[in-house]
């Protein structure tokens, strides 16, 4: 046995304002999952305005995320995994509607462990991934130096 770090609503919501500052300044209208170790939505955000298939496309990619500890776009790109002749070739197949292999979720990893995934949609690649890599940033700033939270866009472990 080991003890485990667990995302509490506390965090879920600091890092769901943080992506909705950086969005609002960009003019992206996104919606924003924080999901736990389990892919578990804790916190999910929909923005005035984003679109009505926001929030099953946020949580399908926290849960990506944080059950494959990878940054999702990291699947589908040039070489990729899920990508056309990769080893994992059609694996969103496996959970319909709940694996997403494009961009914008992050695993949540904290002191090396993952706890969790946040999944952003709404806007274009590099504002989801801005927004992404916002939550993460502001985790770090929340949990202090006690903690050290992978703040970077290609996380894979």
């Amino acid at each position: 046995m080991k003890p485990a770090w667990k995302l509490e609503l506390a965090e879920a919501k600091v890092m769901i304002d943080a992506a909705i500052r950086v969005s609002e300044a960009e003019g992206a209208k996104e919606t924003i999952c924080v999901a736990d170790s389990g892919g578990c939505a804790i916190a999910l955000a929909r923005m005035d305005g984003a679109r009505w298939t926001g929030p099953e496309l946020a949580m399908a990619k926290a849960f990506t995320a944080s059950g494959h500890r990878r940054s999702t776009h990291l699947f589908n790109e040039p070489g990729g995994p899920a990508a056309a002749g990769g080893e994992a070739f059609g694996i969103h197949a496996m959970f319909p509607g709940r694996f997403a292999i494009f961009v914008g979720g992050f695993p949540i990893v904290v002191d090396g462990e993952v706890v969790g995934g946040i999944g952003v949609s709404g806007g274009t690649g590099d504002q989801d991934k801005a927004a992404g890599l916002a939550a993460l940033n502001a985790l770090q700033d929340h949990l202090g130096p006690a903690y050290r939270v992978l703040v970077r866009l290609d996380i894979r472990l």
